[in-house]
């Protein structure tokens, strides 16, 4: 099968090469997934599980990506929920080869029925972005309907499905980011936007909940505004600042297929829509990745047309 295999931790994207690899088996519990959309998350070669197994052996050359959407085409021994022909999406192991490539093994229970109606290319931009969201949210955050929601990055891809899920739940939300990012974050339903490099942060006053992308000062800051009780939730690694009088959590998303669930259901019915940046071909995929334009919503590299 033709794969994106990395090599070279040093060289970055740019050590990216389109090669032939041998089609994965399904283990235990595994199914195969013939790959038609890949979803990229551009920080994915800086991290550790992308070059060591969990015994911290080196596991290269590795293939990246993390998010697909594709018809399963093999069942490992055991497993069950799942059958082949099935369409469906997913988010596949950090620590084994991934989805940028033409077919690959993954965990049946990382996996959830894709619905006809919904496209490949959506499907494969939901799972990192959609799952981050709804576990940020609701399962870290513990959001409740009134609170109120400082989401930074929020016209990212990440950053706009923190808006519209906290809207759906009954939040206010300000959302951070550029002034060019204004419009975007307003339209998926942001209440108010703060322009970081213009507008004062501090002004926003308290809130319940920060949902962080960015880190550093701003994360600081921003847990100087957080009310007694609330929740400073990051993606960003183990939290440099902290609320004087709330929690602050740091986490990685995980696959879950009810969640996956709840998130396809509502593209379905019109109360999400994805932000999809960037589709190109799997033979264009290395010239995408080493782009030096601003991305401005999620990378899908599209397998098969």
């Amino acid at each position: 099968m033709r794969a994106i295999v990395v090599t070279d931790q040093a060289a970055g994207t740019a050590g990216m090469t389109l090669a032939e690899r041998p089609e994965p088996p399904a283990a235990i519990n595994d199914v195969v997934v013939e790959i038609h959309a890949s979803g990229y998350v551009p920080t994915e070669l800086e991290w550790p599980s992308t070059w060591i197994d969990r015994a911290d052996r080196g596991r290269s050359p590795s293939i990246p990506g993390h998010e697909l959407a594709g018809v399963v085409t093999a069942l490992g021994y055991g497993t069950t929920g799942l059958s082949v022909g099935q369409r469906v999406f997913g988010l596949a192991d950090w620590h084994r080869d991934g989805t940028l490539a033409e077919y690959v093994a993954i965990e049946a229970r990382n996996l959830a029925p894709l619905p006809g109606d919904v496209d490949f290319t959506v499907g494969a931009s939901l799972p990192i972005s959609g799952l981050t969201a709804w576990q940020g949210l609701f399962q870290h955050g513990r959001l409740q309907s009134g609170q109120t929601v400082l989401a930074h990055g929020a016209a990212g891809a990440v950053g706009t499905m923190v808006t519209q899920l906290a809207r759906e739940a009954g939040a206010y939300v300000i959302g951070t980011g550029r002034a060019a990012d204004r419009e975007k974050a307003l339209d998926y339903g942001a209440n108010e936007f703060v322009d970081l490099a213009n507008d004062s942060l501090e002004d926003v006053g308290q809130v319940d909940l920060v949902f962080d992308v960015i880190g550093g000062d701003i994360q600081k800051r921003s847990a100087a505004l957080i009310k007694t009780g609330g929740t400073l939730v990051t993606v960003v690694g183990p939290p440099e600042s902290r609320p004087a009088d709330g929690l602050a959590i740091d986490f990685v998303v995980e696959a879950d297929r009810a969640e996956l669930t709840e998130v396809v259901q509502r593209v379905r019915d019109g109360r999400l829509r994805t932000n999809i940046g960037t589709v190109a071909a799997l033979d264009d995929a290395i010239t995408t990745f080493n782009s030096t334009e601003r991305l401005k919503g999620k990378i899908i590299i599209n397998v098969r047309p």
